[in-house]
């Protein structure tokens, strides 16, 4: 683990992992005054998400007999420490919190892209420094109130997964905990503090990682050990690859843009952008950062943020071949919150043809209109496994909802909150999306079958027994990919960061015999 820019994806490990070392514990570090358990649930980090009083996460009382201070502190970790707070008092989503926070504070430029990194990077990192925590309190982190945990947790992210100076970890995180908590709490941050910058990354590592190499490159990645295994499986014949994609999980990825089909081109995107064309889509460009909101083109409609795996998807969609002419009728099953549905619907305006969206929560297809506003698409709010949609379509998209493991570089706090028992109700769902689009597309017709996870029983266990049972006709989705190396040998295809520099987004295509 380098100490070098991790950025803000620098992490990702349960903090199970780090707890049976063998070692001797140290000394329990004093918080000053009775402790509060959090009460974490059981399938998170310790010390996660809680909802209720302080006992459970909420806010920490200030020392007996002292009137509580005002807020004090370094505003841009104030920022990061709250957005914490938010992912583990409300269960609120990082991404969300943060743009809110940054604008309402008045904070931009250099000091933002800190803010992002720190709160970003400790949500990806609470298992790993969950483990480090306990070695310094010399306690499980259950233990310890929810809103110190809050500040550890930052301060022990910028000593092992930045560049920033352990001077200036410590003392900012001391301010923020004296100014909230008092004196003898802040004493209390600081020896954890102190502890754990007595070791380097690597150390920490070496003292707290399961044996076993995938627990062991979980730990170092910051990856739910069940997480690291389904990477391994979906690599299958090329398992030792597991250390460079955990590694580029880890990392800060680029933000994509979408040049809308018609509009504008991706290279004239890139030159009004600043940014670089993309290496697999035709329409995709790169940004190393900044808030993509603020671009002419975005604010315009000419553009949006896409992930490029996500266009892949949707463009295999439109050039998976036929039997029979296409008759314009496209299908986006599982639509919100309307990226691809627009692509689709730009692509489909060329040829006069029209895209029905289905999502089924009002909030989610309120998106979708908002995205493909001015484009041939209607948005149906109801069940995509009964949507009562007149059958016929020529294509359809059936982007079905996943553990997501394939994005968790983008959604900071997501893997901590999956666990394995996700897996079987979202297969049964995904199998019941599938059957639905089969009965919807006419004979001839297509239909793509996408998750945004590379976990094997939500990608080819479910295309290979929805084959078997149907007769589909599975198309080589790699024909559908021009271009694009290194995919797999068929006939499915799997993204990859660490290969595509996209999401692991997983696609098959199937036809319907005549």
């Amino acid at each position: 683990m380098s100490r070098g820019d991790r950025s803000a994806g620098a992490g990702r490990a349960g903090s199970a992992q780090g707890s049976g070392s063998g070692r001797s514990k140290p000394e329990r570090a004093s918080e000053g005054g009775a402790r509060k358990k959090t009460g974490a649930p059981k399938n998170r980090p310790a010390g996660g998400s809680a909802k209720g009083g302080a006992a459970k996460g909420g806010a920490a009382q200030p020392d007996r007999g002292k009137a509580r201070k005002p807020e004090v502190g370094d505003p841009v970790r104030l920022v990061a420490r709250d957005v914490l707070r938010a992912v583990r008092e409300r269960d609120a989503y990082a991404n969300l919190v943060l743009p809110g926070l940054l604008r309402e504070r008045n904070i931009s430029g250099r000091d933002a892209a800190l803010a992002t990194e720190l709160a970003y990077g400790a949500c990806r990192s609470l298992g790993l420094l969950d483990a480090v925590i306990a070695a310094g309190a010399g306690r499980p982190v259950a233990e310890v109130d929810g809103p110190l945990l809050d500040v550890l947790r930052l301060g022990v992210y910028q000593l092992l997964r930045t560049r920033i100076g352990a001077h200036a970890a410590v003392d900012t995180s001391v301010a923020l905990a004296r100014g909230e908590f008092g004196q003898s709490k802040a004493g209390f941050v600081n020896a954890v503090l102190r502890r754990a910058g007595e070791k380097t990354p690597e150390q920490w590592v070496e003292e707290l990682a399961p044996q076993d190499p995938v627990g062991r490159l979980a730990f170092e990645f910051a990856h739910p050990v069940w997480i690291a295994q389904a990477f391994a499986d979906a690599l299958g014949v090329r398992a030792a690859e597991l250390r460079d994609a955990l590694e580029a999980d880890d990392a800060r990825p680029l933000v994509h843009l979408v040049a809308r089909p018609g509009e504008i081109s991706a290279e004239e995107l890139a030159l009004v952008t600043g940014g670089t064309e993309g290496k697999w889509s035709p329409y995709a460009v790169y940004l190393d950062g900044g808030d993509p909101g603020k671009l002419e083109p975005v604010r315009d409609g000419l553009a949006s943020v896409q992930d490029e795996g996500s266009q892949l998807v949707a463009l295999s969609l439109t050039r998976a071949p036929l039997e029979g002419p296409d008759g314009g009728r496209w299908l986006d099953l599982c639509a919100g919150p309307g990226g691809k549905a627009a692509l689709l619907g730009a692509l489909a305006a060329i040829d006069q043809f029209h895209v029905d969206a289905v999502e089924p929560a009002e909030h989610r297809a309120e998106l979708v209109r908002k995205s493909t506003k001015g484009l041939p698409v209607e948005v149906h709010v109801v069940d995509g496994r009964d949507s009562g949609l007149t059958p016929g379509y020529d294509r359809v998209l059936v982007d079905a909802p996943c553990t997501g493991l394939g994005a968790l570089r983008r959604r900071p706090e997501a893997r901590w909150r999956r666990t394995p028992s996700d897996v079987r109700e979202l297969v049964l769902l995904q199998r019941e999306l599938l059957a639905a689009a089969w009965e919807l597309v006419r004979p001839g017709g297509v239909v793509v079958y996408s998750t945004c996870s590379p976990h094997l029983p939500e990608t080819v266990s479910v295309v290979g027994d929805f084959v078997r049972r149907s007769g589909a006709e599975q198309l080589d989705t790699r024909d559908l990919l021009p271009g694009v190396t290194d995919i797999g040998d068929g006939p499915g295809a799997q993204l990859w960061p660490h290969r595509h520099g996209t999401d692991a987004m997983f696609l098959a295509a199937l036809r319907k015999p005549l």
